[in-house]
């Protein structure tokens, strides 16, 4: 320890005895928690008003050029569960603070790279259109669009890639749309 350190080490000795340390530990603590709420509740980077208590999440349908008939009732249940598990809001059929609606608008195909004059990889780009209504107040209505690309081997056809992506889009998109909806980013 150099003799600066031991000086100020010293100093800090001579302001605050151990009592004063054990007293500021349990007063600041004290002092900060009171104030530190705030009209919002936020849980896991979710920020929710307090006023807000249930939700209208509406069948999420599919209305891309290429239907895949089990991404729309699975993507819904999906999300719907993880609002259940990862909010406080209650669903309901009508009447709710906040209604979702949602359309699959993209399920493309395109090439993601080439190799010697060649398709490499292939891209499967999944987008979902959300439109946001707040009932008690309109000024933070907001439609959006989540959108995210999904590649596998271009020597695969698509329909023999297609169970693996679905699976993918399954575990990721629910969190990219939920995320859109409880963290305003």
């Amino acid at each position: 320890m150099t003799l600066t350190n031991k000086i100020v080490c010293w100093q800090i000795k001579m302001h605050f005895p151990k009592r004063q340390y054990l007293f500021l530990a349990i007063l600041l603590p004290c002092l900060i928690l009171p104030f530190s709420s705030c009209s919002v509740y936020s849980f896991k980077d979710i920020s929710i008003p307090p006023d807000v208590k249930t939700i209208h999440l509406g069948y999420i349908e599919n209305k891309a050029r290429y239907v895949n008939p089990s991404l729309s009732p699975q993507l819904t249940d999906k999300l719907k569960q993880k609002i259940n598990n990862q909010t406080k809001l209650v669903q309901v059929e009508s009447g709710a603070d906040w209604d979702v609606t949602a359309y699959i608008s993209s399920y493309d195909i395109s090439t993601a790279s080439v190799s010697n004059q060649r398709s490499a990889t292939n891209r499967l780009t999944v987008a979902v259109h959300i439109i946001f209504k707040d009932s008690k107040d309109e000024k933070k209505n907001y439609e959006a669009d989540v959108s995210r690309n999904f590649d596998f081997d271009a020597n695969t056809s698509f329909s023999q890639a297609e169970p693996a992506l679905l699976q993918q889009i399954l575990t990721t998109f629910p969190d990219d749309i939920f995320n859109r909806l409880f963290s305003n980013w």
